[in-house]
C-alpha cells in the first residue's frame, strides 16, 4: 500500500464540480447504496446518531434519515459545493445535518456514533490507519461499521486501453480487499465481514464512459497521473484499443465494489494513534468506580 497515494486536493476539487451533475449518472451509486442499506438489519438496537460519510449530494443520507427518523443524521463531506447540492433532499420533516469534513478527520466526540455509513467513498481516502483508526474513535462500543468501496479490478478495461497508448497512469487504482481487511482489524474494529461484488456497466462509445466519470467527479486523483494535457494522439490511440473491446456491439466498463460492516470495539481494547502507538480509552465513571479508597 505504500506506492497508494492520491491527490486529495483534486478528490476535492473534481467531486465539489461534479456537484450538480453527479446524479445524472449515478446509476451504479444507487445500487450498490441498496445493497449497502441492507447490511444495516445487523443492527437491531434503535440509534441516536447515525453519520453518513462521504455524503455527495445526500440521495444516500435521506435514505438513512427515512430509516431512523428519531435519530441524529449528518451528512458528511469533503466537498462544499456536494453539500450545498444535498439540500434538495433535506425535507422539513426529517433533516438531517451537513457537516464539510474529511474521513480521516471527523469532527466529532469520541464513541458518539451509534451507524457510521459510507457508500462509495472509502476508495478516495489512500491512509487507511488514519480512517480506520478514526472509524473506531468515534463509533460507540457495538456501533456499526457499513461501508462500500471499489476495488483493484474497477475499469480494468479503461487501464488496459491506456496501457495500450502509453505506460503512464490515467485511471486511479484501488485497493484490494484483503488490504482493507488487513487495515480494519489493525485499527481494532471487531468482526469484520467483506464481500466483492463485480458489475458490468456499457456504452455506445468509450467517450460516453469518460463522460460519466467526469460527472461523477471521479476521475484520476492518483499522485503519480500525468500532469497536463494528454497528447491527441495517445487519447486517440486510447479510444482505438478501448473500441476493439466491444461485447455484442457495446462498450463494457467493469466495476469491483467491496462491501463491508464491523463493530466498534468495547470500551478500553487498545487501538492504535497516528503515531502508530497504542491507546486504550475508558469512561471517566468507570474509572472512578475501580478506584479503591486507601
Amino acid at each position: 500500500m505504500s506506492d497508494f497515494q492520491l491527490d486529495q486536493h483534486q478528490v476535492r476539487r473534481h467531486f465539489g464540480r461534479a456537484a450538480t451533475s453527479y446524479e445524472q449518472h449515478d446509476v451504479l451509486q444507487r445500487e450498490v447504496q441498496a445493497a449497502l442499506l441492507e447490511r444495516l438489519d445487523f443492527y437491531t438496537e434503535t440509534p441516536r446518531r447515525v453519520v453518513d460519510v462521504g455524503a455527495g449530494t445526500g440521495r444516500g443520507t435521506a435514505l438513512l434519515k427515512q430509516r431512523y427518523p428519531k435519530a441524529e443524521v449528518i451528512a458528511l463531506d469533503l466537498a462544499l459545493p456536494m453539500l450545498r447540492t444535498a439540500k434538495q433532499h433535506n425535507s422539513w420533516l426529517k433533516p438531517f445535518m451537513r457537516v464539510c469534513a474529511e474521513a480521516t478527520s471527523l469532527p466529532l466526540a469520541d464513541h458518539s456514533v451509534d451507524v457510521l455509513h459510507s457508500n462509495l467513498c472509502f476508495q478516495w481516502i489512500d491512509n487507511l490507519p488514519a480512517l480506520f483508526g478514526e472509524c473506531v474513535r468515534v463509533l460507540k462500543p457495538g456501533g456499526l461499521l457499513a461501508f462500500s468501496t471499489f476495488g483493484p479490478d474497477t475499469l480494468k478495461e479503461l487501464r488496459a486501453a491506456w496501457a495500450d497508448a502509453d505506460q503512464q497512469p490515467h485511471v486511479s487504482r484501488f485497493l484490494d480487499m484483503h488490504d482493507v481487511g488487513d487495515a480494519m482489524l489493525t485499527a481494532g474494529l471487531r468482526d469484520p465481514v467483506l464481500d466483492v461484488f463485480h458489475y458490468t456497466l456499457t456504452y455506445s462509445e468509450p467517450r460516453k464512459l469518460l463522460e460519466e466519470l467526469q460527472g461523477l467527479g471521479a476521475t484520476n486523483a492518483d499522485r503519480a497521473r500525468v500532469r497536463g494535457l494528454t497528447g491527441k494522439t495517445r487519447y486517440q490511440r486510447m479510444l482505438a484499443a478501448y473500441d476493439a473491446m466491444r461485447v455484442d456491439g457495446r462498450i463494457p466498463a467493469s466495476w469491483e465494489v467491496v462491501t463491508a460492516h464491523a463493530w466498534g470495539p468495547p470500551q478500553g481494547q487498545a487501538r492504535r494513534g497516528a503515531d502508530g502507538g497504542e491507546i486504550a480509552s475508558f469512561s471517566v465513571d468507570s474509572l472512578r468506580g475501580s478506584r479503591r479508597p486507601r
